[in-house]
């Protein structure tokens, strides 16, 4: 993944699987369990760098940056979006 021109994708969409296949999420109420779900990132892409990705998001009205190291990526979905 990190032989790839990622330049070329600034400002796009990106949906990330992660190689950490799995990650618990806990339930906030107590009668419901834990549950486990595939591990993705996802947002715009804001920066390139020779040992990873970083993503720019929105979450709960809160700009939320992610970076993602290439040894982490498992699948990338583009969306020019």
């Amino acid at each position: 993944m990190k032989n790839m021109n990622w330049n070329d994708y600034l400002g796009f969409t990106l949906n990330v699987v992660m190689n950490e296949n799995y990650g618990m999420v806990r339930s906030k109420e107590k009668s419901t369990p834990d549950f486990f779900e595939i591990v993705f990132k996802s947002g715009k892409l804001v920066g390139t760098f020779a040992d990873g990705l970083l993503l720019e998001t929105n979450r709960e009205g809160h700009i939320v940056k992610i970076f993602i190291p290439h040894s982490s990526i498992k699948c990338v979905e583009i969306f020019n979006i």
